[in-house]
C-alpha cells in the first residue's frame, strides 16, 4: 500500500492512522534532531502521493545537497520499502536492504507499518520522523538557512490560516478521499467517499477558474497537496480506484490548473508515471488481483500550453525557479511525456 501514515482497511471503512514517529528536525534542535546539511536522509518512492509532496517541496527550496535521497523500489514486498534500485539491493548510505530496518533501529518490535515519506539520521541509522503532514512544513519553515538562494515562501505566514484550512478539505475529501473510494468495501462506503471526493473537485474548479493558485497569487504548500493527487488521476485514481466521474483532462479548469505545476519547474520533473503505475497496480492486488498494468493513459497533453497565466500570478514570488534536476535525480524518459 502506499505511504504517509499508516492504512488499514478490509471489512471497516477504510482509515489513515496519525504517523507514529513524530519528532521534528528544527533549527534549535529541541526534539534533540538539529537542521544540519547532510546529517539525514530523506526516503521516498515516487510512487507515493504523500512522498511525493517532500520531492516536489525539496527541489523547490534547494535543499538536494542538504537532503540527500533515497528512493525505494515501486512495488514492495511484506518486509517494507526495499532499496532493489540501488546496486546490491541495499542503499548506498544507509546499507539497509529494508526501510524497516531503520523503524527497528529507533524501536524495537514497532507494531506499525512502514510508511514513507521518512527522513533517517545517517550517523545512528534510526528514524527521525515518519510524520507526512509535518515535513514539507518544517522543509519550508525550520531548514530556511539551507534554502537556495531565491526560494519560494511556500507558507508564507500571513496566509498560513486560509492554506490549513485548504489543506484541511483538500486532505479530507481528495489526497484521503480517492483511497476511501478506492478501498472501500461496500457500496455506501464508496459512493459516500466517491460523492464527497467530486463535491470537493467542484468547489476546487470554482475556486481556481478565477485565480493561478490555490492561497495567494504564489505556490504555497497547498498547491503541493492538491497536485501530488492530481497528477495520478487519470492514471489511477480514475480506474483503480473509481474515482470515474469525469477524467481529469475533462475537466477544463483542474487540468489547466495541475499542467501549469507540471510545467513548472519543481513539480513535473519529479515525477515518474512508471513507479506511479507499477505501485498502485501491482501492490494492490486486493483491487487488481491479476497485476497487470496498464499501457495508458497517453501523457503528451501534460506538456500542452495551459494559459494559467494569463490569470496573472507569480509562481516563486519574489524568488528564482529551481536549477536544473541533479542528474542523479532525473525520472527515465520512459516515465514522463
Amino acid at each position: 500500500m502506499s505511504g504517509g501514515g499508516n492504512t488499514a482497511y478490509g471489512r471497516k471503512a477504510f482509515q489513515r492512522s496519525r504517523a507514529h514517529f513524530t519528532d521534528r528536525i528544527t533549527r534549535d534542535g529541541r526534539d534533540g534532531w538539529p537542521v544540519e546539511a547532510g546529517r539525514y536522509r530523506l526516503v521516498v518512492s515516487r510512487a507515493c502521493p504523500w512522498a511525493s509532496r517532500a520531492l516536489v517541496s525539496r527541489r523547490l527550496l534547494g535543499l538536494e545537497k542538504a537532503l540527500p535521497l533515497a528512493v525505494a523500489d515501486p512495488v514492495q514486498d511484506d518486509r517494507s520499502w526495499r532499496f532493489t534500485l540501488d546496486p546490491d539491493g541495499r542503499d548506498p548510505v544507509l546499507g539497509i536492504r529494508f526501510l524497516s530496518e531503520a523503524y527497528d533501529r529507533r524501536e524495537a518490535d514497532y507494531p506499525g507499518g512502514v510508511s514513507v515519506p521518512a527522513i533517517v539520521d545517517v550517523p545512528s541509522g534510526e528514524l527521525v520522523t515518519n510524520d507526512y503532514q509535518r515535513i514539507t512544513l518544517d522543509l519550508a519553515t525550520e531548514w530556511t538557512d539551507l534554502h537556495r538562494e531565491g526560494a519560494p515562501d511556500l507558507y508564507p505566514e500571513p496566509l498560513r490560516d486560509e492554506i490549513d484550512q485548504v489543506m484541511a478539505e483538500v486532505y479530507e475529501d481528495v489526497n484521503n478521499g480517492v483511497y476511501r473510494a478506492g478501498f472501500a468495501t461496500g457500496q455506501e462506503e464508496y459512493e459516500r467517499a466517491y460523492h464527497r471526493l467530486f463535491r470537493r473537485l467542484d468547489l476546487l474548479t470554482e475556486r481556481l477558474t478565477g485565480q493561478r493558485y490555490l492561497v495567494g497569487d504564489t505556490i504555497t504548500e497547498a498547491d503541493i497537496r492538491l497536485f501530488t493527487t492530481l497528477v495520478r488521476f487519470d492514471a489511477v485514481y480514475h480506474g483503480h480506484f473509481k474515482c470515474n466521474r469525469w477524467k481529469l483532462t475533462e475537466n477544463q479548469v483542474l487540468w489547466a490548473y495541475v499542467r501549469d505545476l507540471y510545467q513548472t519547474p519543481g513539480f513535473g520533473d519529479t515525477v515518474d508515471f512508471d513507479h506511479i503505475k507499477r505501485h498502485y497496480y501491482q501492490v494492490h492486488t486486493g483491487i487488481n488481483p491479476t497485476g497487470i498494468v496498464p499501457v495508458g493513459p497517453d501523457l503528451s497533453g501534460w506538456l500542452t500550453e495551459h494559459h494559467r497565466a494569463e490569470l496573472g500570478g507569480r509562481p516563486f514570488g519574489d524568488g528564482t525557479p529551481p536549477g536544473p534536476v541533479p542528474e542523479a535525480e532525473r525520472v527515465p524518459a520512459h516515465a514522463r511525456p
